[in-house]
């Protein structure tokens, strides 16, 4: 049985020998191939190159073409933020200040549509009879922030017919992607949309059911699968991305497998993930790496429906050698059970000094994060705090935590942050893996002026 024929009898919810391995290998394949983030993204002859390196080193059962999430918004208006080894950040939210709402759609000819299309067709007949290809695009709510910013969340409580009319909008531009997806012969379409994890299940409901629902009758239709991914502690959504019906679902670490599946395996939908990217991928080593998956699969009542794969995009740096690990452990679970049995990781923590909470003259507001360059939703919760910090200044300090930084994990294991994206004000936690409107937050750092105020 090919790669490809074990993801596809995993999405047709079949008995297989072993779970598929999917590396969500984005931005890292152009280390592969000394090239930056913006190279590889940008140029179509390398981000080929760097996919089938991919494919050589790491033996994928499937793997995605490109994993960027601002593809579509950097046409429709929004500036990018390039870095050296993270996919770009949304720098400018072209409907922030209106009330317009769009109608260009996405055509093939549009920005780096035509890249991404060729490269798509180049993979399909390089390694598509062996491998299993994704097709991945900005989900509509992603999307939607991209274009509206931190208003949008206003929206959802204060302008809900607004927010109606964004999402059919983003709805109808994931269509344009899933079309020229479909012309390429991608296996998988895959709306990926980390703020779902953002959200309560009433606005869920609300706002997103009837729109993935949509888009994921739309792929069936067209003979393909699909998977929904989603980033942050999305379990209390999950039984909502269930009813959606999407053919799998890809989640984080932030979320236990066993928990996830106990779910999805009550909707008969196949689940990816959840491989630390931080503390095991880029900071482990080869056992560490090797255990993690042993331990995920041995957690589970049963390996059916189950697809093996990195939390979401792999780190720009992780080492080459602990993703050859995962892929080996999927292939020969037996072999590495025991050679990983009596192993125990090493405590490489650093030393970390937390602030006097109690004796602060101003409030301190810290973001903790992945990092809000790479991730959409710390993007957009760092992005609350600053506008906080426009309106306070001198009255508050602000802080950004980045967990992918070893001093990161470190403070958030020494403050026991236990969800990313979360947010503290004086070391106590307001806000875990929800971003809070303007309101909410500038309510919350009132409290914290006057507490301060009062001593």
């Amino acid at each position: 049985m090919t790669g490809k024929e074990l993801v596809i009898s995993v999405m047709n919810h079949e008995e297989v020998a072993r779970p598929p391995w999917v590396p969500f290998a984005g931005v890292h394949a152009g280390k592969l191939k000394d090239y930056s983030a913006e190279e590889v993204l940008k140029d179509g002859d390398k981000l080929f190159e760097s996919l089938m390196e991919v494919n050589k080193l790491y033996s994928p059962d499937g793997q995605p073409v490109l994993f960027d999430l601002q593809i579509e918004a950097e046409i429709l208006g929004c500036e990018l933020l390039w870095a050296e080894n993270n996919p770009p950040s949304v720098a400018s939210h072209p409907l922030a200040n209106t009330e317009e709402i769009p109608t260009k759609e996405i055509v093939r000819t549009d920005g780096r549509i035509p890249m991404l299309l060729d490269v798509c067709k180049k993979m399909k007949k390089a390694v598509g009879n062996t491998t299993a290809l994704y097709g991945l695009f900005c989900g509509p709510f992603t999307l939607a922030s991209h274009l509206r910013g931190t208003q949008l969340f206003m929206d959802m409580i204060d302008a809900p017919e607004k927010m109606q009319a964004m999402m059919e909008y983003t709805t109808k531009i994931s269509k344009n992607m899933i079309d020229f997806y479909l012309e390429t012969g991608m296996d998988i379409i895959a709306p990926v949309d980390p703020l779902i994890s953002q959200i309560s299940p009433k606005h869920f409901e609300k706002y997103m059911a009837k729109p993935y629902s949509e888009l994921f009758s739309y792929i069936r239709e067209k003979g393909v699968y699909s998977s929904f991914f989603v980033c942050g502690n999305a379990y209390r959504n999950l039984e909502g991305m269930c009813k959606t019906k999407p053919d799998a679902i890809s989640i984080d670490e932030n979320i236990p497998m066993a928990k996830a599946k106990a779910i999805t395996d009550q909707y008969n939908i196949a689940i990816g993930g959840n491989i630390p990217l931080s503390t095991t991928m880029l900071f482990g080593n080869q056992q560490d790496n090797m255990k993690v998956v042993v331990d995920m699969v041995d957690s589970l009542a049963n390996t059916k429906n189950l697809i093996i794969a990195p939390g979401c995009d792999m780190p720009y740096d992780v080492p080459i050698e602990n993703t050859i690990a995962v892929a080996e452990t999927v292939k020969d679970l037996a072999k590495y059970r025991e050679l990983v049995k009596n192993y125990a990781a090493a405590d490489d923590s650093i030393e970390i000094d937390l602030p006097d909470y109690a004796g602060l003259a101003k409030p301190l507001v810290e973001a903790f994060t992945l990092d809000s360059v790479s991730c959409a939703a710390c993007t957009y919760l760092w992005a609350v705090v600053k506008d906080a910090k426009e309106k306070y200044g001198e009255k508050i300090d602000i802080v950004e935590r980045k967990y992918a930084y070893r001093e990161g994990i470190a403070r958030c294991r020494k403050l026991g942050v236990q969800q990313l994206p979360s947010l503290y004000i004086n070391g106590e936690l307001k806000y875990s893996s929800i971003i809070p409107s303007q309101a909410e937050l500038f309510g919350e750092i009132e409290k914290a002026i006057k507490l301060i105020a009062e001593r």
